[in-house]
């Protein structure tokens, strides 16, 4: 039987951004340690653009530019009130349409060499024919950027503040004309949103030891401990790029998930407290199901929803039908780390991480 330990060095030990020679041999490790463990590993590949992470920083550069263009508009007295509002109603809905579009991949923006489609691949591990009542899910990719994952979170904040900002100028705008200092404070707020929103682009690589080094190695510990024919492990592939792999799995699956229960591991940090992230009703009664037995591989647990600015591989499945939630551990200095160069395995503990995997494996199906 292969050594969790070796496997887990071997993947940690490299950059695994979706679409990359890293990344195909990363596959192949987790491939090698499963079909060493018994089971049939199906790989279910891909193609994807890179550019859908060109999304949010296009976003906040069409905010910023229509920024400059709606502040003139918001404090000249000789234009019609319904200007100001027509400008922003269209431009925001444009611009939203456009960055939706690129985030899921309808468009191709071939900005900074992200143009060309890359292939990736999920990992479909099965011990039999026999249905699969339960998916233990982890995403294998990478990937570092401009700013952390706190720093994403921050950006979305300025985004969301320079929306309403904006929003509330315009319906001033109806009565009479905006102060000059209101709309130079709006137009600043919106310009710093797009400088931090643009720092969403590529930029270098990340070992990716907590999101998702942690969550493999849960599921790895799952698949060996495992002893029910309908446990099934999906790894997925380009999680960083829109939750890509899971959504193929999703679609491919059209029918076969109604029911079935979806636990996703990422990012089980060493600090912090044990969450069970949860999107609708399904998800909150796997949740009460689970706690109990969790309690035995990290103390506290809480449930929640999912925070405005993350996204999960349970998402895509949970709206396929699926009883999904997702299972992390983390804090303000993971979430620092993470989509950085310093996620690194070093000082990192993955205990939990693996005990989180083994307690999913006694866990009987609802």
């Amino acid at each position: 039987m292969p050594k969790l330990d070796d496997t887990l060095a071997q993947l940690l030990a490299m950059s695994r951004e979706a679409g990359t020679p890293a990344a195909a041999r990363a596959r192949e490790i987790v491939t090698d340690h499963l079909t060493a463990l018994g089971y049939h590993v199906a790989v279910q590949r891909f193609t994807f653009a890179p550019s859908t992470l060109l999304a949010f920083p296009l976003f906040g550069a069409g905010l910023g530019w229509l920024a400059l263009l709606l502040t003139p508009l918001l404090i000249i007295g000789g234009v019609s009130s319904w200007v100001p509002l027509a400008v922003w109603s269209f431009g925001l809905i444009a611009i939203t349409v456009l960055a939706t579009s690129i985030g899921l991949g309808w468009v191709n923006v071939g900005i900074g060499g992200m143009g060309e489609p890359r292939e990736d691949a999920n990992l479909i591990a099965t011990r039999s024919d026999q249905p699969i009542e339960r998916w233990i899910v982890a995403h294998l990719d990478s990937k570092a950027q401009g700013h952390s994952m706190a720093g994403r979170l921050i950006a979305v904040w300025f985004v969301l503040a320079a929306i309403l900002a904006l929003t509330a100028m315009t319906a001033v705008r109806l009565r009479g004309p905006v102060p000059l200092s209101a709309a130079a404070f709006g137009g600043a707020l919106t310009l710093i949103a797009a400088a931090l929103a643009g720092q969403g682009r590529l930029r270098g690589g990340s070992q990716g030891a907590r999101d998702n080094g942690t969550g493999v190695a849960a599921a790895l510990a799952a698949a060996e401990a495992v002893t029910d024919p309908a446990v099934g492990i999906l790894i997925t592939g380009a999680e960083e790029f829109g939750l890509v792999g899971a959504r193929i799995f999703a679609q491919q699956a059209a029918g076969r998930l109604e029911g079935v229960e979806v636990v996703n591991v990422d990012t089980v940090d060493d600090e912090g407290v044990l969450t069970l992230v949860t999107h609708d009703r399904g998800g909150r009664r796997l949740a009460a199901h689970l706690e109990k037995t969790l309690n035995s591989a990290a103390r506290p647990i809480r449930e929640r929803r999912l925070p405005l600015g993350i996204f999960v591989d349970s998402v895509p499945l949970a709206k396929a039908g699926a009883d999904a939630l997702t299972i992390g551990r983390l804090t303000w200095r993971t979430l620092r780390r993470i989509h950085t160069p310093r996620d690194t395995p070093q000082q990192l503990s993955l205990d939990t991480a693996i005990q989180v995997g083994q307690a999913l494996a006694r866990i009987p199906r609802k």
